[in-house]
């Protein structure tokens, strides 16, 4: 599914680079907490790897970027939290009228 115009995709490029950073800050922040919370290095440590594993499969960490698959990465930056719908506000009406027909309310 990809009928967005090319200056939803160009714009695409430009924003999921800083939309993966922010992800990654939050997450970050998250995993200090984890490190910083109570029980022992030992958890602490098994449950941030953990998380860890999990995050990096997000596409608010890493995702292959084609231009077939940008509906699919914007709803999966939409459902981690990674984005959110006020995030694409720039992009054509089209898109987000698309997009938000499929987010779940």
């Amino acid at each position: 599914m990809n009928r967005f115009s090319e200056r939803d995709w160009k714009l695409f490029r430009r924003k999921i680079v800083d939309w993966q950073e922010a992800y990654m800050d939050k997450l970050n922040r998250e995993y200090m907490e984890i490190l910083s919370g109570e029980g022992s290095p030992s958890d602490k440590f098994w449950e941030l790897e953990k998380r860890i594993r999990r995050d990096k499969k997000a596409c608010g960490v890493q995702c292959e970027i084609k231009r077939s698959n940008q509906f699919y990465i914007l709803m999966s930056l939409l459902d981690e939290g990674a984005i959110m719908m006020d995030d694409l506000n720039d992009f054509s009406d089209d898109l987000k009228e698309t997009i938000g027909h499929f987010v779940k309310r």
